[in-house]
């Protein structure tokens, strides 16, 4: 395929680009079928980017697959857009994310989420730092934070029920939080709420 070959409006160029950048905004435009392997991926397979001569692009799977190329096992190109097997790392993030709001790390720790999960605690982290910008414990603690807030705000619960409730170890460690993420106390936090 040359440089001016189009696949969807782009040429075989930018398709490259894009597969070497990992772009997932083009999974699902085309595939990558490579032929030193006979896989084929999704733009964004996590796979090291293979040579530029054993590349071609085909617009669908299926198009992929009647030339002879199987699907790639990392990437799923093959699943359905918008099932949890073509957004595996999202799809991942959101049972995670549902983990620790059940209070799993608290409980288990990061270990005890990952193995729920069927990932080691390294793999885990840096998928969810990838895809929320934060690993398990900091996401655990901003729950909890949250957590803490609302019911400081909307209850007279007092305060050591309250970090018990939310997930603290200690009172003394739902204070430091609370201070910390909200730049006030837990009683202060308690007195805004007369003044909305």
């Amino acid at each position: 395929m040359d440089g001016t070959t189009s696949v969807n409006g782009l040429d075989f160029e930018s398709c490259y680009r894009a597969v070497r950048s990992r772009d997932r905004r083009f999974d699902g435009i085309f595939y990558t079928a490579v032929a030193s392997t006979g896989i084929y991926c999704r733009p964004s397979c996590p796979a090291r980017t293979p040579a530029l001569v054993n590349v071609s692009f085909h617009r669908t799977a299926a198009a992929a697959q009647a030339a002879g190329y199987r699907a790639c096992k990392r990437c799923r190109p093959d699943a359905t857009p918008g099932s949890p097997e073509w957004d595996v790392a999202a799809t991942l993030a959101g049972r995670a994310m549902r983990l620790i709001a059940d209070g799993v790390v608290d409980r288990e720790g990061v270990e005890g989420l990952a193995r729920r999960v069927g990932y080691s605690p390294r793999h885990l982290t840096r998928l969810l730092t990838t895809e929320l910008g934060a690993g398990p414990l900091a996401l655990a603690r901003a729950r909890r934070a949250q957590t803490a807030r609302t019911l400081v705000e909307t209850t007279e619960l007092g305060f050591a029920d309250i970090a018990f409730a939310a997930g603290f170890s200690s009172v003394r460690q739902f204070n430091d939080t609370v201070r910390e993420v909200y730049a006030a106390s837990p009683t202060e936090l308690r007195g805004r709420r007369g003044s909305r």
